[in-house]
């Protein structure tokens, strides 16, 4: 009893240690479980014995895993991106799949142990790759939209190959039967979530909910969870197959995102364990005798894979930028990698001189994935604007102010530059945009804006902006060395020309106007106003004294500064706002083409609609009785977890659907 509870709490204390320096360096949490069971596994120390007991607990770490991806599993939400989904990520496995079996032959393994590695090798982490999408504002870019239907597939792709991979490993005269027997009990298991659960769990999770218990609705759904893997355990299928089915129970109830957050803690641990137990079977003497093997199956995962990527998503007509960033951000390992490889392990498909290489050069791959995706991105942002720079460049901002007199100049189009341009176009004065954010550009010219690529600080871009007839130049972030290289361009060829120039505090004030500038506006200040504004109403001051200092346009304005769309240079920071401008283009198979504006609950999904462009033509308070037609593209204003929502119910909402087919 001493000895155990020694070992379970020099494990804590490893994990309470690697896992804070892996938040550190902005690392996934399971690359400090894997070193944790490496260093404490069989191999090395030795203090974590390879005990059935320990690898069944360690299980349930993926029945919570499947589990989550259960919940996240979306009937509408497939079918809305189903070419992406099926297609791109159906290439993407399937050319995987089939390279591996063909150097798995090479090397004498049998197609059996070629499909098992070949799916392991295909998976990509989510968990790395979602992460750093997130904090870059790149899920919804081109490549991060490619780059999520494609996990998403792989997510999907799991539930068949747990029942595919133990089948394999069965009498080679018996596969057919022993597969075809899996299959029809894992269909027969889907019907009967689909056909008898839906209609059982959502009035029996309205019961529990009415309780008004949280320590009932927790063991609830660890009933649910662990009922649902011991039934397919029952059949003769996997435990998380079970849990994924159970996912799927709930995730089209409203309950689905309170289930989400009380089973977090519950994955998360178990997770590292089922972790901790990978990382244990790593024996690094087999791992080194073997180091080109090593090194082969890297080269595969990370060029091989990324090659393969990259030729798929340019097949599917996307741009070469996007088709590099896209492959740089799938190639690598993923966490149910490590599941299929383990339990293709158990099987016996192939022995420890292939899952040795195979573990150690997926951990690498994963490893390295963050520097990775991060150079590739900073290589596609320099593509993009080497496309759009030189004479070309010049030429479309000449074009755009062709025969335009006294426009305003704006320098830079983030959230303080689209709210000045909706004031400039309520007041009828002519403006043209410049920003050095592609993506950014890209999004504000398809939805009409007067926007063109082009850097504000030089001063051909200035001249076919039209600076010598502009009325006014407004510099609208916070740069103040670029700020400066502007007015001094500014002052040398058009001295009286008023230039507003935004800062972030007042540090700066009197350098920015002895510079030139006619208005420093620090934010800061304008901040510490509103602040002010609300604390005196609070404190029971009248409206009326408040406002001699703070009119109301401002507060209204400030809730206009919410809304922006997202570029490639937006950073996460405390002051970003929580809502971001979207286009959504209808094609001809959207649920929404033929129905009302009136009809969509826009308010309950806490979704404003901005605009309407239809023909290149963009209104921006269409009526709410226009008839949707394919083409038109709306512009949305939500939050980012919202978005996915509204595009479901536009593109393949159920109900417009069937009334459609009515």
């Amino acid at each position: 009893m001493h000895d155990s509870l020694h070992i379970v709490l020099l494990l804590l204390s490893a994990a309470v240690l690697l896992v804070a320096l892996a938040r550190t360096f902005r690392l996934p949490s399971m690359l400090a479980y894997l070193a944790i069971g490496i260093a404490v596994g069989p191999h090395s120390l030795g203090w974590l014995p390879a005990s059935p007991a320990t690898a069944r607990l360690a299980e349930f770490g993926v029945v919570f895993l499947m589990f989550s991806i259960g919940l996240e599993f979306s009937l509408p939400r497939l079918m809305a991106m189903r070419w992406q989904v099926f297609g791109l990520g159906g290439a993407q496995m399937l050319i995987t799949v089939l390279a591996s079996m063909a150097v798995a032959a090479s090397g004498g393994l049998s197609w059996q142990a070629g499909l098992a590695l070949g799916s392991a090798y295909a998976m990509s982490s989510t968990a790395i790759v979602a992460k750093l999408l997130s904090e870059k504002f790149d899920l919804h870019s081109a490549s991060g939209r490619q780059t999520m239907s494609v996990l998403l597939f792989q997510d999907l792709a799991v539930v068949p190959l747990l029942v595919l991979i133990p089948a394999l490993a069965a009498d080679p005269s018996q596969l057919g039967t022993t597969l075809g027997t899996a299959l029809l009990k894992a269909l027969a298991m889907l019907l009967l979530v689909i056909v008898v659960g839906q209609r059982v769990v959502r009035p029996w999770f309205d019961v529990v909910a009415r309780r008004k218990s949280a320590e009932l609705s927790m063991l609830n759904v660890l009933w649910l969870t662990v009922g649902m893997a011991f039934l397919t355990e029952m059949a003769g299928l996997s435990l998380a197959l079970g849990a994924f089915l159970a996912g799927m129970l709930i995730s089209e109830t409203p309950y689905r995102h309170q289930v989400e957050s009380d089973v977090r803690p519950f994955r998360d641990v178990l997770l590292g364990l089922f972790f901790v137990t990978i990382g244990a079977l790593l024996d690094l003497q087999v791992v080194w005798t073997r180091i080109e093997w090593v090194g082969l199956v890297l080269l595969g995962l990370v060029a091989g894979k990324g090659l393969l990527m990259f030729l798929v998503t340019l097949a599917s007509g996307a741009e070469r930028v996007v088709a590099f960033r896209t492959a740089a951000q799938l190639a690598q390992a993923g966490e149910f990698g490590f599941v299929l490889l383990a339990l293709a392990a158990d099987k016996r498909l192939f022995g420890p001189e292939v899952t040795q290489p195979s573990l150690a050069a997926m951990l690498i791959s994963m490893l390295i994935a963050p520097l990775l995706i991060e150079r590739a991105r900073e290589i596609g942002m320099r593509l993009s604007r080497r496309g759009l720079r030189g004479r070309s460049a010049v030429e479309r901002i000449e074009a755009h102010v062709h025969g335009v007199r006294d426009h305003v100049i704006v320098c830079g189009y983030g959230r303080t530059g689209q709210n000045l341009a909706r004031f400039l176009s309520e007041e009828g004065v002519p403006f043209i945009a410049l920003d050095i954010d592609a993506q950014r550009v890209r999004q504000a010219a398809e939805a009409g804006e007067n926007v063109v690529f082009g850097d504000a600080d030089r001063r051909e871009v200035l001249s076919a902006a039209g600076l010598e007839r502009a009325r006014a130049v407004v510099v609208t972030y916070a740069d103040v060395p670029s700020a400066l290289k502007v007015l001094a361009l500014v002052r040398e060829a058009r001295p009286e020309l008023p230039v507003v120039v935004r800062a972030t505090d007042d540090s700066h004030l009197e350098q920015l106007r002895r510079a030139g500038a006619t208005e420093v506006i620090p934010e800061v200040i304008e901040g510490s106003l509103m602040l002010a504004m609300q604390t005196l109403t609070l404190l029971g001051v009248p409206a009326v004294k408040a406002l001699r200092k703070v009119r109301n346009a401002r507060a209204d304005r400030y809730v206009m500064l919410r809304e922006l769309y997202r570029g490639e240079t937006d950073r996460e920071r405390p002051e970003t706002p929580a809502l971001a401008l979207r286009n959504l283009t209808l094609d001809e198979d959207a649920a929404a083409v033929g129905r009302r504006l009136r009809e969509f609950p826009f308010a309950e999904l806490q979704v404003r609609l901005v605009g309407l462009r239809r023909h290149g033509v963009r209104s921006d308070n269409p009526d709410p009785d226009t008839v949707l037609a394919a083409g038109d593209m709306l512009i949305l204003a939500c939050e980012a977890d919202r978005f996915p929502e509204i595009e479901k119910l536009l593109l393949s909402g159920d109900r417009f659907a069937a009334a459609r087919r009515a």
